[in-house]
């Protein structure tokens, strides 16, 4: 493809993506907010291909990233803390209202420590025990996150936190209405050009990386951490920032989806959120940023569509079969499928190091 042609194709993908939400618009504000979500999800794919497909490293227990910024952002953005606690309610008189500014960066670095925390451990692990570890450290925090209430009431237990503020960037609100004429752009679609933006910026971000020394020596770490130890590579070092990189884009997500959804509760950082997150990276093609993207968007859409497919098929059956579990097992078999027919993904990276199929010269 020529330099012009790509030039073509970039122009004709942005001005798509940015009327998108005002297609999905017409067909009501569910489908806008499916879309906002899918992009959340791309975000946090993006963050664990950091540390699955670049460093190899099998993190089950990503999702304890993506709750510690959300976490984050509703202690500091909410009523909770200013009930709970006196001193805080007299030092803030009008309300605990961190600003953007604050809070992200607090739930990124936060995460981050969280990702060293869970990597300095588990340095010498590899394989299915580094993902039974990994595993355990997910649940951990969703166990910890659910329980702490007593004796001092930080996250309110399995009732969740509510009234968490919504973004605001230079006195913008994204969680009100604006309105230009007669038009008028619901809360929605003002995420959705939010987490666009966090996505570009993200894809940049793990593109140079992955061009990069660290990338290059991640690579090296994946394929054999042994060799690459021999050839001088700070192996320990690698995989402690591969674990805080990836951890940091979870931790800006989470921060995202509290103040997008509002409300958030324990249940929302399960042990299904994380094997989705490792389906999105594996079925996508791991270590390929366009993999990753279409792995991600296919598995958080294709839920809420197989909603229609699964409605009409529990009717057929007279209500016998619940829409819920048959959904479910839509998916696992559309995924089967998927690693069936494209075990290496559906938009895998191209192999290296291959011979040539026929001899040089012939």
């Amino acid at each position: 493809m020529t330099q012009r042609n790509k030039l073509i194709v970039m122009v004709a993908a942005a001005l798509g993506l940015l009327i998108l939400p005002h297609l999905a618009l017409y067909f009501g504000q569910g489908w806008v907010r499916i879309i906002d979500l899918a992009l959340l999800y791309v975000l946090l794919a993006l963050g664990l291909n950091i540390v699955v497909g670049y460093a190899g490293l099998l993190d089950l227990g990503y999702v304890a990233f993506y709750a510690v910024g959300a976490y984050m952002m509703a202690l500091l953005a909410s009523p909770h803390l200013w009930d709970t606690f006196p001193a805080i309610a007299a030092a803030f008189p009008n309300g605990l209202h961190t600003p953007i500014w604050v809070v992200v960066p607090l739930a990124a670095g936060l995460a981050a420590i969280a990702g060293v925390l869970l990597g300095t451990p588990v340095l010498r692990l590899r394989g299915d025990y580094l993902a039974i570890v990994t595993l355990g450290f997910g649940e951990i925090i969703r166990v910890f996150m659910n329980n702490l209430e007593h004796p001092v009431n930080i996250t309110n237990g399995p009732r969740g936190i509510s009234g968490i503020d919504s973004m605001r960037i230079f006195g913008f609100d994204f969680g009100k209405t604006l309105v230009i004429g007669d038009y008028r752009l619901p809360p929605v679609v003002l995420y959705y050009y939010l987490f666009l933006l966090l996505v570009v910026a993200s894809i940049i971000i793990c593109h140079r990386l992955e061009t990069s020394r660290i990338g290059r020596a991640w690579m090296a770490i994946r394929e054999d951490d042994v060799a690459a130890k021999a050839m001088g590579i700070n192996v320990r070092n690698m995989k402690l920032l591969a674990f805080a990189m990836g951890a940091t884009f979870g931790g800006v997500a989470g921060a995202m989806f509290a103040s997008f959804q509002g409300f958030i509760s324990p249940e929302s950082f399960g042990l299904m959120e994380s094997i989705m997150l490792v389906a999105m990276v594996v079925l996508g093609g791991l270590g390929h940023l366009p993999g990753v993207i279409m792995g991600a968007l296919l598995l958080a859409a294709l839920p809420e569509v197989l909603r229609y497919v699964a409605g009409p098929l529990q009717s057929m059956t007279g209500g016998r079969l619940d829409a819920a579990i048959l959904r479910q097992l839509l998916i696992a078999l559309a995924m089967i499928a998927i690693m069936l027919l494209r075990p290496r993904g559906l938009w895998p990276a191209r192999e290296h190091g291959k011979a040539a199929p026929t001899p040089a010269g012939k």
